[in-house]
């Protein structure tokens, strides 16, 4: 809003005229995001401990975690009022591929705020069930998959990362749940990533900074033409909200890192999994994710094999599911589990943007 209202004057103030370029208002977004998140990050806190909003911890993980019971939690509100100003202030609000992606953020985000809701209302971590929180998931996404593809049009031939001539055309109707799975799988991979302090943050920035360079090179012809890669018009404005999101998520790491003032809760994980599933999909990215995602690969690939080797065998390949915890059993203190899962992260997403070229 901000920006069509500064830009209108730039015949008058021609200085405003550097409003134009999407990477002069990302990084504005990205200063915005982060100012409002280290300003609010003390007074939430505060608030949370008056109204008695600390964690609560499962008896069945690591007996080290349950000194954390108390942390103030829901801190993932700062990350989404923070980047959802930011990006209202900054972005072009004429761009429906933005409202597409507030509307996944904020609607994640209100799942995973009811889920530690009720785990402070009831205690003992007993908040929505699982099949409670696939349902409203998949029906969120479901809404913006059709939007997406069933009204917007947005096409629908997948990109292969290393594969240059590789685009099959799945059409809007097989592409909708595709897309359905991209963003719920997203989201509860980062879910499950979110156990140890400043875990799940550090791979969500380098991951959305991979999808800052992939939405604005999608939505710039001269560059999408120049890599061959497909071209978004409107995806651009797409960087605003990434910048947005990145910035939010460091001003939270300040609190996060260990030992943390404040936890992310569902409402933070949920929601920051959504929307870069959603962003993965509007940038035409959608099968770079695994690789930029690494690390919510991993996570969630290990919870799998635990649970239905489990299931077959009556025996764990692991210590304890998700692996950050194995690592944890096996001897490494957390702030060395979360650093070298930090480096995997940035190989990841090294990897993930050398496919705009390695092809």
């Amino acid at each position: 809003m901000l920006y069509l209202a500064l830009f209108t004057m730039h015949l008058r103030y021609p200085i405003l005229n550097v409003l134009r370029y999407q990477t002069f208002r990302s990084v504005l977004a990205g200063l915005a995001a982060l100012a409002l998140s280290l300003a609010l990050g003390p007074l939430l806190i505060q608030r949370f401990r008056a109204a008695h909003i600390g964690q609560t911890i499962r008896d069945e993980v690591p007996q080290s975690h349950q000194k954390k019971a108390g942390t103030p939690t829901m801190g993932g509100l700062l990350i989404l009022a923070s980047c959802f100003v930011a990006t209202i202030l900054l972005a072009d609000p004429r761009d429906p591929y933005v409202w597409i992606a507030l509307f996944v953020t904020v609607a994640f985000g209100v799942i995973g705020f009811s889920d530690d809701y009720l785990k402070l209302k009831r205690g003992r971590g007993n908040g929505l069930s699982g099949p409670q929180k696939l349902f409203w998931q998949f029906t969120c996404a479901f809404v913006a998959s059709v939007v997406l593809f069933g009204v917007l049009k947005l096409d629908t031939h997948l990109t292969f990362p290393f594969l240059k001539r590789v685009h099959p055309n799945l059409h809007w109707w097989l592409y909708v749940p595709l897309a359905m799975v991209v963003i719920v799988g997203c989201s509860n991979a980062v879910n499950l990533t979110d156990g140890l302090d400043g875990l799940a943050i550090g791979p969500v920035m380098t991951t959305g900074f991979c999808y800052w360079i992939f939405t604005y090179v999608a939505g710039n012809l001269k560059f999408a033409t120049y890599l061959d890669v497909p071209h978004v018009e409107g995806a651009g404005e797409l960087a605003i909200f990434c910048a947005a999101l990145i910035a939010s998520s460091m001003g939270f790491l300040w609190y996060n890192a260990y030992p943390a003032s404040m936890m992310m809760g569902d409402v933070g994980a949920l929601s920051l999994g959504g929307a870069l599933g959603t962003v993965a999909l509007l940038a035409k990215q959608e099968m770079v994710l695994p690789i930029a995602g690494g690390v919510f690969v991993l996570e969630a690939v290990s919870v799998i094999m635990q649970r239905y080797y489990y299931k077959m065998t009556h025996r764990r390949i692991f210590r304890m599911a998700p692996i950050h915890h194995h690592f944890e059993l096996g001897g490494w203190p957390e702030t060395v589990v979360v650093t070298r899962f930090w480096i995997i992260s940035i190989v990841c997403a090294l990897v993930a943007l050398s496919t705009l070229k390695l092809r």
